[in-house]
């Protein structure tokens, strides 16, 4: 996808589809169907599958689904770091990064988000690329392995993931591999007796 413009819809488009499906995102079904009636070819028709299913499934059932996917499985955290750093002390120093970029870059987000959020990246990348789109690019592994463990989940966000995909290059071999390496291992645990870097209530998707 070359276009700039396609590109801030379609990451926009992904930001909102990742947040927790409330009355806001509900609301909003009608902008993400124009968006995905201006989005070229597969990237639009995976965008256009997603709304309806928003549309067309009870928003409990979306909720309890959101929750399942994102809450309460290791392997589709919406937390970029997550994927390589786990609840690890190493994961602060990672999320220093995100935090230093965003400040460079004069980006404020929301008090209570944790700035490798997916969405929140998404959201960035789609106002500032050349922010937003590095932060992706330097954890594509854990992109990778996410859009792995939806499909085998066979959920209805991997489209989303998809359009996320369409707008990055192709991953490299590496990426790939650290991927399946992950996948096989899972993320690193702390040693015995040392707190997490954050309480359990950010280690959620909840936004």
């Amino acid at each position: 996808m070359t276009s700039e413009l396609d590109r801030s819809r379609a990451l926009q488009a992904a930001a909102l589809c990742l947040d927790y499906p409330d009355e806001t995102l509900l609301g909003r079904l009608e902008l993400l169907r124009a968006a995905a009636h201006a989005l070229p070819g597969a990237v639009g028709a995976g965008l256009a599958r997603f709304v309806g299913h928003l549309a067309d499934t009870d928003p409990a059932e979306l909720a309890r689904d959101y929750v399942d996917t994102f809450d309460l499985r290791r392997r589709t955290c919406l937390h970029l770091t997550y994927y390589a750093y786990g609840d690890t002390r190493k994961r602060g120093m990672a999320l220093l990064r995100f935090t230093h970029a965003y400040r460079e870059a004069d980006i404020v987000i929301a008090d209570g988000e944790l700035p490798d959020h997916l969405a929140v990246v998404c959201e960035v990348a789609a106002r500032q690329p050349g922010v937003g789109l590095r932060l992706i690019a330097e954890n594509r592994a854990g992109v990778e392995l996410l859009r792995m463990a939806l499909a085998d989940a066979g959920s209805p966000y991997v489209d989303v993931l998809d359009v996320i995909r369409a707008v990055l290059p192709e991953p490299a071999p590496r990426d790939l591999d650290r991927a399946l390496a992950l996948a096989r291992s899972g993320p690193p645990a702390e040693e015995v007796g040392l707190e997490p870097f954050a309480p359990p209530e950010y280690m959620g998707a909840q936004r």
